[in-house]
């Protein structure tokens, strides 16, 4: 088993090579042994091309020796034509001898279908190997299938003293430089970034990720009134923005407004329409009184809170969490403290 788990643990290393590029598909890595020797890799790399599997066993010199080879991936082969051809009859077709996988596949197209036709083509498929660690790895993809909303991950700074902004509207950054990348590294991780109306109008923020090489996650933003006037940077044409308003429905150029009721529950309403847009994740960067309603209505599934060095003394106080943090690190002068509202 150990060695099962040396060879899963690869699988996962590949596949996060994909984070940012494959969503809303999960990130997947595969490993063919034969002599528990590694003949062939490969993982997921971008959203409508070939899958892990395919990459592995095209990376094998003699294929001759898949017949007696284990294949090693993350996630459930898919078993159903979708942008590309199954992986489960790739398999099939090679004869390898074992599949062992991480994690059953919960998206209805495959769902034990992939896990079924190879055992069916007398494949033996091992199960559940790292399934735990497979999940968190996937949590952006298990959350978007299992509870049918983007993951939801917030992020905010505070000094110190744990106040979140001075009063009255005045702009002051408080983390240093290497927070500020790794936010935009971030940004190319999630497929949706989300503000509200206040932030938009005081920090005129692009929410793109200008510092970081990647893709732009499309920018989200609570605008009931429609009081946004379009020189603001939000509406530039650097990403596909949303626009949750009270009145209009329409796309302009890279604009789309959808009118929501403002008198329902607004998070679970801009939520449900982002599913529908395969918005599988969004980073929550907006103001206090937008992150504090997440954190109400417990919609969040990680939260991602700087600290910096210095004091405010009074200001708008730091939204603040009922959990422990489960991972800190210094981010330059910086302090990182990552929290998850599930079960690791």
């Amino acid at each position: 088993m150990d060695a099962h788990f040396a060879f899963m643990k690869r699988c996962f290393a590949l596949a996060e090579k994909g984070i940012g590029r494959v969503a809303p598909n999960p990130m997947v890595g595969c490993v063919i042994v034969h002599n528990d020797n590694i003949i062939g890799e490969g993982f997921h790399q971008q959203f409508g091309e070939a899958h892990a599997e395919v990459n592995a066993i095209n990376s094998v010199t003699d294929k001759s020796v898949l017949q007696e080879a284990t294949l090693y991936v993350n996630l459930e082969p898919c078993a159903h034509f979708g942008k590309t051809p199954p992986c489960a009859n790739l398999i099939i077709q090679y004869k390898i001898k074992q599949v062992v996988i991480a994690n059953f596949d919960p998206n209805p197209l495959v769902a034990g279908k992939g896990i079924a036709q190879l055992r069916e083509a007398g494949i033996e498929v091992l199960e559940k190997v790292l399934e735990k660690e497979g999940r968190f790895l996937n949590r952006r993809f298990f959350t978007f299938h299992e509870k049918k909303r983007p993951y939801v991950i917030l992020k905010w700074a505070k000094s110190s003293d744990n106040f979140f902004a001075p009063i009255g509207g005045q702009q002051l950054w408080l983390t240093g430089e290497k927070a500020k990348r790794l936010t935009h590294q971030w940004r190319t991780e999630e497929r949706g970034i989300l503000v509200g109306t206040h932030t938009a109008l005081i920090d005129n923020p692009q929410l793109t990720a200008r510092l970081y090489e990647g893709n732009n996650p499309t920018r989200i933003v609570i605008d009931k009134e429609n009081v946004l006037i379009d020189k603001l940077a939000i509406k530039d044409q650097q990403a596909p923005t949303i626009i949750f308003n009270q009145s209009i429905t329409k796309t302009s150029n890279n604009l789309t407004y959808i009118a929501i009721d403002f008198n329902q529950n607004v998070i679970e309403q801009m939520l449900g329409k982002l599913m529908e847009l395969n918005i599988s994740s969004v980073i929550i960067e907006g103001g206090a009184f937008t992150i504090n309603h997440f954190i109400q209505q417990n919609i969040w599934d990680e939260a991602r809170v700087f600290t910096a060095p210095l004091t405010l003394n009074k200001g708008i106080p730091s939204p603040s969490l009922l959990c422990s943090e489960l991972k800190k690190e210094n981010i330059g002068k910086d302090i990182l403290n990552i929290y998850f509202n599930f079960d690791l």
